[in-house]
């Protein structure tokens, strides 16, 4: 096994640091943890001192149990018995008959079908993307994804591509921001970007106003808003068109901007005079003269920025076009690009044009991709999405797998509770001639529907990938895994290597595959290593510049105006018009609850001690903070349905139904309740149907319609 960390400190026994970051918010880049070790066992961690996202919190700690819980994966397994049975029967094997196993199955894959029929998928932890990445594409397959192109970040992403022609999530508030607009997303308990919330908060107290929009009563708009929106969920684009509307009629909008800057604004004119307040009222359930306030506050107290979360506007049938809607507030208003507006960095990091997460594209070879565009299997499905978005959309599996598109599965950190209808993906899988999975632990709803699982070593104990914080890299310092276990980076890489081009995945050596990145900046890991703490930072050539399509500094020709078919923000896209789909933003109704499902389900809020199903038996600590879901429903609606705090209630949708613990709170409105994904003894997601947006492919997992009865 390869060892990057010796811990020679000269004496037996003595303390001596290290560091590396945590996954625990599944978020690349990372906060900074700085532990202690003692003969390779962490013995005590802290915040790393300086670093640009901190300080830790409970998900930070647990990682520490997590290391060493005697549960945890050490060694390669094999299953023994076929697939269906109760019990796959794994045994352990070596990492050479692994890996033959694995490199066997690929190459008679790419010999009797095509490359393009294996599949490759990284889910949770998102460090290993790179590396999987440069796997899939030079064995030849266009065919991968990950958990945002299931259901976390790319749908907005689209919407944003579309909109805008430049991806964006917003920005915190700067010096000249007046005005704030939170749309969809909780900083208190999810942090984006890292641990943001105080930040907000010493904003409020300069002045900055906020509007929030979220269902929920949040600490985010308990403690920030001037204007709380609490919009039924699904109904995103109508809000956002009654908003418009007062802007409109008003004269509140940017009108210079706007007629110079924006494809199809006679359109959206035309389109938002039907949403007066009192239409909007009826559809979002928002009081028409909120819908007025927040319209008034945002328009003449700018500039305005934007803060939007990566799923909580697009986890429903319409999800594209809802999305698209909000994006165009700060749009009219001319707030794009500006100081205090919504920011487009005028110098990224070189050789990085999108978030580290997605993996620098020449490390990636993307470069490969466009030969392979054929292939894609969502090409037909979802094809706004296969132009816009690498990766391909993975909620088609199902049929995929059962038309003979797809023979090979290889998978890291892969939770199959991530998709809707679970157990169709379960069996899907099940059926396939071959699939993996890499994992810190053995997963029973995962697991035991693939023939390989193989044993990933943990934060502590990997040097790859290091962290991106704007220009500022750091490097970690790692103790050596425990086991068997590798490093993701190291079983990709060493993959790829016994597939037949040991130089292409450099002999499996996860430092020079860093240092190829590296390489870009004229660094390498032992530069990170000189400068541990404080990291490297790589100087840009210049200060920020606003305005940018003004210059020709958003478009990849360098024309003036933004990086669209038109050149233009879309109010009206050309894309979704040239394939059929709607162009404007415009709204669709959600599904309706009735008499015998008269709540909205939202599933997968967050809460800030634990993220989605992560290590729900894996650290007893955050086990003694939650230890079983439960359901958030208003104190009128549980005692209506004559439900107490603690009742075991029947959650229960056309789709399906389960169990749960039902807790009153007035953090949900009246008519809606929600609860966390993830559990497997009480997965939400078997309620959700297997229904997607047509655009982006989204599943609804905030807007299925269910009744709540006490068991």
């Amino acid at each position: 096994m390869q060892e990057y960390n010796i811990w020679d400190t000269g004496v037996e026994g003595q303390e001596s640091e290290g560091y590396t970051f945590c996954d625990g918010c599944n978020e690349v880049p990372f906060c900074g943890i700085k532990f202690y070790q003692k003969d390779n066992n962490i013995t005590r961690i802290e915040s790393w001192p300086g670093f640009p996202a901190s300080p830790l919190c409970s998900k930070a700690y647990a990682t520490v149990q997590r290391l060493k819980n005697p549960n945890r994966l050490l060694y390669p397994l094999k299953r023994t018995r076929p697939r269906g049975a109760s019990d796959p029967g794994f045994t352990r094997i070596s990492w050479d008959e692994a890996y033959e196993t694995i490199v066997g199955q690929l190459t008679r894959i790419r010999k009797d079908y095509s490359p393009h029929h294996a599949f490759f998928y990284v889910g949770d932890p998102k460090e290993p993307r790179a590396a999987v990445q440069r796997l899939a594409f030079t064995y030849g397959s266009a065919n991968y994804g990950c958990e945002s192109s299931v259901g976390c970040r790319r749908a907005a992403q689209l919407a944003e591509l579309l909109t805008y022609g430049f991806p964006t999530m917003g920005n915190l508030p700067t010096e000249q921001t007046g005005v704030m607009l939170i749309w969809g997303t909780n900083p208190a308990y999810s942090g984006q970007p890292f641990m943001c919330h105080g930040r907000l908060a010493d904003a409020r107290e300069r002045g900055v106003k906020f509007i929030v929009v979220d269902p929920r009563k949040t600490p985010t708009a308990t403690t920030l808003a001037d204007v709380h929106l609490r919009a039924r969920p699904g109904t995103t684009a109508a809000l956002a068109a009654g908003m418009m509307h007062v802007m409109f009629k008003e004269g509140l909008y940017d009108r210079a901007f706007s007629e110079k800057w924006i494809h199809g604004l006679d359109s959206l004119m035309d389109y938002t005079k039907e949403f007066t307040p009192e239409k909007v009222e009826e559809i979002t359930r928002v009081p028409a003269e909120k819908v007025v306030d927040a319209a008034r506050l945002y328009a003449t107290s700018g500039p305005g920025g934007l803060l939007t979360g990566a799923q909580g506007t697009t986890h429903n049938l319409n999800a594209t076009n809802n999305h698209r809607a909000l994006l165009l507030i700060p749009a009219i208003c001319g707030y794009l690009d500006i100081p205090g507006g919504v920011k487009k960095s005028t110098e990224p990091l070189e050789g990085m044009p999108g978030p580290w997460a997605e993996g620098p594209p020449v490390f990636t070879r993307k470069d490969l991709l466009p030969a392979m565009q054929a292939n894609r299997l969502d090409l037909e499905d979802f094809p706004v999405w296969a132009e816009k978005i690498f990766e391909v959309q993975a909620n088609h599996l199902v049929e995929w797998i059962r038309e003979g598109k797809v023979k090979a599965f290889l998978g890291w950190g892969l939770n199959m509770m991530i998709w809707p209808q679970t157990h169709e993906y379960q069996e899907a899988i099940a059926s396939l001639d071959f699939s993996m999975a890499v994992d810190y632990f053995y997963r029973p709803q995962t697991h035991p529907f693939v023939d390989i699982v193989l044993p990933a070593a943990m934060n502590f104990e990997r040097l790859a990938p290091f962290a991106i914080h704007g220009r500022k890299i750091f490097g970690r310092k790692p103790v050596p895994p425990a086991g068997e276990c590798k490093e993701d980076w190291q079983i990709a890489l060493e993959i790829g290597a016994r597939l037949g081009d040991p130089e292409e995945f450099f002999n499996g050596d996860v430092e020079a595959a860093c240092n190829e990145i590296l390489s870009m900046w004229d660094i390498t890991y032992d530069d990170l290593r000189k400068n541990q703490e404080s990291g490297v930072l790589i100087p840009a050539k210049g200060g920020e510049v606003y305005r940018k399509y003004e210059t020709g500094d958003l478009r990849p020709d360098g024309k003036p105006g933004f990086n669209t078919p038109s050149g233009k923000i879309e109010a009206f896209s050309k894309v979704l018009e040239r394939y059929g789909y709607p162009a404007l933003p415009e709204y669709k109704e959600p599904m309706k609850t009735s008499s015998e499902y008269p709540f909205i389900l939202i599933s997968g809020a967050r809460v800030p001690y634990i993220t989605h199903s992560k290590w729900r038996d894996d650290a007893p600590w955050l086990l003694e903070l939650q230890s079983e879901p439960v359901l958030s429903i208003h104190p009128k609606d549980a005692k209506k349905n004559g439900v107490h705090t603690g009742d075991m209630v029947r959650l229960k949708t056309r789709f399906g139904e389960m169990e749960v613990k039902a807790k009153p709170t007035i953090m949900v409105p009246i008519g809606v309740v929600s609860v966390m994904h993830g559990w497997a003894n009480s997965n939400v997601n078997e309620l959700i149907p297997r229904q997607f947006d047509p655009i982006s492919g989204f599943p609804p997992y905030k807007e299925v319609v269910c009744s709540v009865l006490k068991s």
